[in-house]
């Protein structure tokens, strides 16, 4: 599976704390492995992020991606679930 970060998420994740970026590295290696992991939550989302799917990478943080084509995804966003979904 082909991963690619949209600049918005780019810019995102370089304004994040370190341990944030670090728990999303590790969040990745596991999405990477089986994007249906347990701890990842993955799920799809409605209203304004419809056709959109987001993981968990903290029990607050939320990293929001949508499938490109059959082998590869986009991250778009990385927030609070609070910011993203008000």
């Amino acid at each position: 599976m082909k991963i690619y970060f949209h600049k918005n998420f780019e810019k995102k994740i370089k304004k994040l704390d370190r341990k944030i970026k670090k728990q999303f590295c590790s969040r990745l290696i596991i999405f990477e492995k089986n994007p249906f992991a347990t701890q990842l939550n993955n799920h799809a989302l409605k209203g304004k992020f419809t056709g959109y799917r987001s993981i968990n990478i903290t029990g607050d943080f939320r990293a929001i991606f949508k499938q490109l084509d059959r082998d590869s995804i986009e991250f778009s966003t990385i927030d609070t679930h609070g910011n993203l979904y008000l």
